[in-house]
Order: structure tokens, then C-alpha cells, then sequence
């Protein structure tokens, strides 16, 4: 593709693809990779801390109230890699289920994007399912009971950074994710002593309220951002 310049820095795309949700773009900036959806910027390579603070702090947490190993982890949005690496690393963990929609960002995770996992999806314990995180969510809230259906996974961790924030999604369609049903539907997802982790670009008062009145027990991780934007990352745990 051809090079052009932004801001002095050497910007080519390394992949543009149409997919049912829109467009999606790779590219690299320097020696770092962007992913943009619909012209919107997603990820980037630049850092990767609070995507590695969004699993680290949920396991330790789901460690300490378990009290074993073989962990159940369960990570929505693959993105660039970082927080399935994060997962890896963690010899807490048995078993990773990466939760991803567009086929693109799994393609890409084994070309360009592979080093920002550390090749991750090698590894025995991961797997890697093409759906949508909503739709899965949402199939544990049918039951008018409140009890989770048969045959319903759950987990010891889910860990979600699909988009941008609980104000700031991808698709109108993940709204439903942060908005009271769909945190009970989450929380049903969970094993006893789980832990959700949702990662955000700002803080969200209203966000940490619905949390709080789903789940016992919520706290916010800030994590500065290296890119001067005014605002920390935030990564809300609860459970």
C-alpha cells in the first residue's frame, strides 16, 4: 500500500477490510500498529498496561477467592493481543476462551499482531471462538428466573474490552452489554467468586453505579496513559 506522511511519521496500510459490521483497518504508524473501525481508532500497540492490568487484577482477585489453580478465563475482544498475553502468562490460568466477532483481528493475530500476545494462541489452554460477545452474554438471560440455563458456560474470569468504554461502543448493538440486564447477564456467567473486569478510555460514574448495584463488591484501577489525552485508562473490577 502507499506510504504517505502524517505529523512526520511514516503511516502505511498494512490491511483494509469490509466486514458485516463495517470497515476495519490495520495500519502502521512508525513501529507501532492502529486498528480503526468505521474511521474510529480502536487499539494500538503503543502500550498495552491497562489491557494487561484488565486480566492481572481480575485473576489475582478470582485467585484469592477461589484458592486454586486452573482458572477459567474468558476474554472478550482479542484486539491487539496484549491482554491474551497477559492471560498466558498467569500459570493461575487452565483455560482461555478469547471472544472475538471480526474475523480480521484473528487473521491478524497471526501475521503483524502475533509478538503483542507473544504468540499466545498456540498455547494448549487458548481458544479462540468467531461470534459475538453480546449474543453469548445474552444467551444466560432468557431464564425469567434468574437461574443460569443448562449447559451454559461459566467462568472464574471475564474480561471485557470490545470497545471504548461503557459510553463510547463500537456498535450501537454493545450497548446492551453495560446497561442493567447485561450485567445480570454477565454476573450469571460467572462462577461463585468470579470476577468481571471491563476496561474503559475514562471514567464512567454512571457506569460504576449500575455495577454497583448488580455486584457486592466494585473498584476502579486507573492506569495513566502515555498518550496525552487528559484522562487515565480505567479498568472496573467487580464481583
Amino acid at each position: 500500500m502507499p506510504v504517505k506522511r502524517e505529523d512526520d511519521i511514516a503511516t502505511t496500510v498494512v490491511d483494509r477490510v469490509t466486514t458485516e459490521n463495517g470497515e476495519l483497518v490495520l495500519r502502521c504508524v512508525g513501529s507501532h500498529f492502529e486498528i480503526i473501525s468505521n474511521g474510529t481508532f480502536l487499539m494500538d500497540t503503543r502500550d498495552g498496561q491497562s489491557e494487561r492490568l484488565l486480566v492481572d487484577a481480575a485473576v489475582d482477585a478470582a485467585a484469592d477467592a477461589a484458592g486454586a489453580a486452573g482458572l477459567r478465563v474468558l476474554i472478550g475482544g482479542l484486539g491487539v493481543g496484549f491482554s491474551l498475553g497477559a492471560a498466558v502468562a498467569r500459570p493461575e490460568v487452565g483455560h482461555i476462551v478469547v471472544v472475538e466477532r471480526e474475523l480480521p483481528v484473528i487473521t491478524w493475530q497471526s501475521g503483524p499482531l502475533a509478538p503483542f500476545s507473544d504468540h499466545a494462541p498456540h498455547d494448549p489452554r487458548v481458544e479462540i471462538r468467531h461470534t459475538d460477545l453480546v449474543a453469548w452474554v445474552h444467551a444466560a438471560a432468557d431464564d425469567a428466573a434468574g437461574e443460569v440455563p443448562s449447559g451454559a458456560e461459566r467462568f472464574d474470569v471475564l474480561c471485557l474490552d470490545i470497545d471504548n468504554g461503557p459510553d463510547w461502543t463500537v456498535t450501537s448493538s454493545n450497548d446492551s452489554l453495560y446497561g442493567d440486564a447485561g450485567l445480570r447477564a454477565l454476573r450469571r456467567r460467572l462462577r461463585p467468586g468470579g470476577v468481571l473486569a471491563v476496561w474503559s478510555a475514562a471514567a464512567s460514574p454512571a457506569f460504576a453505579a449500575r455495577l454497583a448495584a448488580v455486584f457486592d463488591d466494585v473498584r476502579a484501577e486507573e492506569v495513566p496513559v502515555r498518550v496525552p489525552r487528559g484522562v487515565p485508562d480505567v479498568v472496573y473490577l467487580a464481583r
